[in-house]
């Protein structure tokens, strides 16, 4: 038995902003949040990966979290990514999420412990039982050395919380492994940019997304292209994505995320350390990427977004 959640389409993962003593600036913040709705994304996800959790404090967090509430002003669902080195700490946050009334948390694995299947399973179980929000769990094995298989999967059926299930390993075979044993249980969510348009074809309702902080008409776009099957539609835009989705897969994604925000207006491409800057010739090609990409920016076939 589990909840049911309406979560589908595209759920950019919000870009944390900084002042320039890289102290949040919340208000800048705000306003990425804003614009991303405003151009038609379907969620938010706050504090994940790409909002550099594991770089804020508490305090910083839960307040993203209220922000990102006001906001969205109900307009779209809003997640808050729970990434923890203990339990315990996971435990805290989900419940400040349910605290501040967010939409659903994102647990990832415990961090820095790569933990056996079944300690993370045991991990996972413990968050999602002590909340009453709905929980996306989230599989990024390259990124936190922890894999969450299609079995640590099953074995969480029956945690009512446990809804959707985010897979940024890249394997989009996982999608039918966890369809085959446990059906319709979970709602996946594909969470690597690279790999969109074959997640969907495999069950993928939902793309956890990081490039589409910096072109979100285009990755929605995408995305409706792909779940309704118009892939000749869709295929044209992919090509001209690809290059800068595969960004999303570099250890770097942070910062090359945040240089093409910037570069589109939206934000700065301030990171906090350990998350430097590219250097110089890293950051030139970029540049050159985004150059390309604007100079042959597609017209976007129609697929119901609202005007921006």
């Amino acid at each position: 038995m589990s909840r049911r959640v309406s979560w589908e389409g595209v759920f950019p993962a919000v870009t944390t902003q900084f002042h320039d003593d890289l102290s949040l600036d919340i208000d800048a913040t705000a306003k990425v949040m804003d614009g991303l709705i405003r151009d038609g994304v379907s969620g938010l996800i706050v504090c994940g990966s790409v909002g550099e959790n594991t770089s804020l404090e508490r305090k910083e967090k839960v307040a993203i979290m209220e922000t990102a509430k006001a906001v969205a002003a109900g307009r779209v669902p809003v997640l808050c990514g729970i990434a923890e080195f203990t339990t315990a700490f996971a435990v805290e946050t989900a419940k400040e999420a349910a605290r501040v009334g967010i939409d659903g948390v994102m647990v990832m694995p415990a961090l820095v412990y790569s933990s056996k299947p079944h300690e993370t399973a045991a991990h996972f179980r413990a968050v999602a039982s002590a909340t009453d929000l709905p929980v996306m769990l989230y599989n990024n094995p390259p990124i936190y050395k922890n894999d969450v298989t299609p079995d640590i999967l099953a074995s969480l059926a029956d945690v009512e919380t446990v809804v959707c299930f985010k897979d940024s390993s890249g394997d989009t075979r996982r999608f039918i492994d966890t369809r085959n044993m446990v059906g319709d249980r979970f709602v996946l969510f594909a969470g690597l940019d690279d790999v969109i348009v074959e997640s969907v074809a495999m069950g993928a309702v939902g793309w956890v997304s990081g490039m589409s902080n910096a072109f979100p008409r285009e990755g929605e776009t995408l995305f409706r292209l792909a779940k309704a099957g118009r892939l000749a539609e869709a295929m044209p835009l992919y090509e001209w994505f690809m290059p800068l989705l595969h960004l999303d897969a570099r250890p770097d994604l942070v910062q090359c995320i945040k240089l093409c925000e910037h570069i589109m207006g939206r934000g700065t491409a301030l990171t906090r350390p350990p998350r430097l800057a590219l250097l110089p010739q890293e950051k030139a090609e970029v540049e050159a990427m985004m150059v390309r990409a604007l100079k042959n920016r597609p017209q976007l076939p129609d697929v119901g977004l609202k005007a921006a």
